[in-house]
């Protein structure tokens, strides 16, 4: 299991440090403080809302009156409000694009006023291992702004916990505490990173890049956000002579393996397995799937695709059966979208399909989270599984989940049915949770049968389903029986789409003729790859 950096809202706990150089530049004036209130689904009852809890992190005043900050301070938000440093009045702010993969996200406010008197603060570059950098931002426990100085240590790939996306990222010597998500890292007057996470040891945080900044505001440039390219394919590194040996290779190439394809993969058609990528752009890949980035710098091969955006092409030079071609791939799909289990979801509705008194959801890690911090070893254990060594395939693309049993008179039976991952409805296979509502929605027949992984089957007669559906949702006080992209499967010859209302839905029915892991992992998850098997 990999190793995760937990998120916090985060404060450089360091002597403060006096007038810095660029002390010319008033960079107080335009760091924020970030109130938020959110409220996230309960994935267990998933009509259900937690209920609302209130945050607080920082932000950074960029041109065009914007508001820079972290999207995990903003996410599954209802609320936020925004004050400067110093200053004691709030301002209404609200998110205008969020971008959860990257952990960024932009606030606007309103009311101009906010933004009088203040400078907004520039982006810088890249900075160098053993620069130093101040951080701005607002420690836990209070309102006042705190300055600290820390060390860039470390430029490469890491996880972001907030996605388990696989992106650049500076690691900085300096204990990280919780504090001041989004405050700014500051080099010479400009921004060099925004403070996102911090490490599991003393001494270690986290800052978004500038890479991943500037791709990210260039991304949205036209107000709308998508995302950061990936390959969805999973690759094997070549570091032993011998398997370089067996596909062809010669001495002065390197390069990755092609293990898998996935679904909807940008590579579909051009890619297969047993490829081997000796390059991408012109940029050699060594065997074990990094790239130089900066002189005497490596970091993941993800890094080029990154660099480019949705849409974008890239060259890819692969060795076939001691052949070398050269091939043109045009990047549609973002990172993380190979996955059999989706990462944690954010400002979404959970999609979910109740019939009969049984509820249904795809797998997800909201869900599995469900069990709570350790839900690595608390959550069922083949759904764990599922989540790290899942991959999808063409007849595979969800693990749909029987939640729970509503209970009932016409379920009396399977009432401690619950977590059972499903694989046919009335023996049609299930791919996606779609695929299952329209099992149940197309049968034809006198019964619905449900069988599990194991081969355990569930049957209800139509008929008592079709007359107590609506009546099992009213008496739990669930206002429809699907979630909102699910209301437009067809239900059979009189009905165009499913109605929103269960009641109406459910009587419709009754009265019309609608009868682990495996030993290596690489890591450069954010190009949907991994070594071996999903990470």
């Amino acid at each position: 299991m990999k190793y995760r950096v937990k998120v916090f809202s985060l404060i450089f706990l360091l002597s403060i440090i006096s007038p810095l150089a660029w002390a010319g530049i008033d960079i107080k004036e335009a760091v924020v403080k970030i109130y938020a209130v959110n409220n996230r689904y309960n994935y267990y009852e998933p009509w259900q809302m937690r209920g609302q809890r209130q945050v607080s992190g920082s932000g950074i005043i960029i041109t065009g009156k914007r508001i820079l900050t972290n999207a995990h301070v903003v996410a599954d938000q209802t609320f936020i409000q925004v004050k400067r440093a110093g200053q004691a009045k709030k301002y209404v702010a609200t998110v205008q694009i969020v971008a959860h993969e990257c952990d960024l996200a932009i606030l606007k406010v309103e009311d101009d006023s906010f933004f009088d008197g203040v400078a907004p603060l520039r982006i810088g570059t890249l900075p160098q291992v053993r620069d130093k950098v101040a951080v701005y931002g607002f420690p836990v426990g209070g309102d006042e702004l705190a300055i600290t100085e820390g060390v860039v240590s470390r430029i490469e790939h890491h996880y972001y916990s907030h996605s388990s996306a696989y992106l650049l990222t500076c690691q900085i010597d300096a204990a990280i505490n919780p504090g001041s998500s989004g405050g700014a890292v500051i080099k010479d007057g400009k921004i060099v990173g925004v403070a996102f996470q911090g490490g599991g040891g003393e001494n270690i945080g986290y800052m978004v890049p500038v890479p991943v900044i500037m791709h990210f505001l260039n991304d949205i440039k036209d107000d709308k956000y998508d995302g950061i390219p990936g390959l969805s394919i999973s690759i094997q590194e070549m570091e032993n002579p011998d398997i370089r040996s067996k596909y062809k290779m010669t001495a002065n190439q390197t390069g990755v393996l092609v293990n898998k394809i996935y679904p909807d993969s940008a590579v579909l058609g051009q890619l297969t397995q047993k490829d081997v990528i000796l390059s991408i752009n012109n940029k050699n890949i060594d065997n074990d799937g990094t790239i130089e980035f900066r002189k005497n710098e490596r970091t993941s091969l993800a890094y080029i695709i990154q660099n480019k955006y949705i849409n974008d092409t890239v060259k890819i030079k692969i060795l076939r059966e001691g052949k070398t071609l050269n091939l043109k791939i045009k990047l549609t799909k973002p990172v993380n979208s190979g996955r059999l289990v989706p990462y944690q979801q954010y400002d979404r509705a959970p999609t979910y399909y109740i019939i009969g008194g049984l509820v249904f959801e795809p797998l997800t890690e909201n869900f599995l989270k469900e069990w709570g911090g350790n839900w690595r070893k608390d959550a069922p254990g083949n759904l764990v599984n599922y989540y790290y060594q899942g991959e999808p395939v063409d007849d595979q693309r969800q693990i749909v989940v029987l939640v729970k049993v509503l209970a009932d008179e016409i379920n009396v039976g399977y009432h401690e049915w619950r977590n059972n991952v499903i694989s046919y409805v009335n023996s049609r296979k299930i791919s996606t949770i779609k695929d299952l509502a329209a099992a149940f929605e197309e049968n034809q027949g006198q019964y619905h049968v449900i069988e599990d992984e194991r081969g355990y089957k569930m049957v209800l007669e139509k008929e008592k389903v079709d007359q107590n559906s609506a009546k099992i949702l009213r008496r739990y006080k669930i206002p429809d029986d699907r979630s909102e992209d699910l209301k437009e499967i067809v239900s059979g010859d009189n009905f165009s789409a499913i109605s929103s209302s269960p009641v109406k839905q459910h009587c419709s029915f009754s009265v019309g003729n609608s009868d682990s892991k495996t030993a290596l992992l690489f890591q450069c998850t954010s190009l949907d790859y991994k070594i071996g098997g999903q990470e």
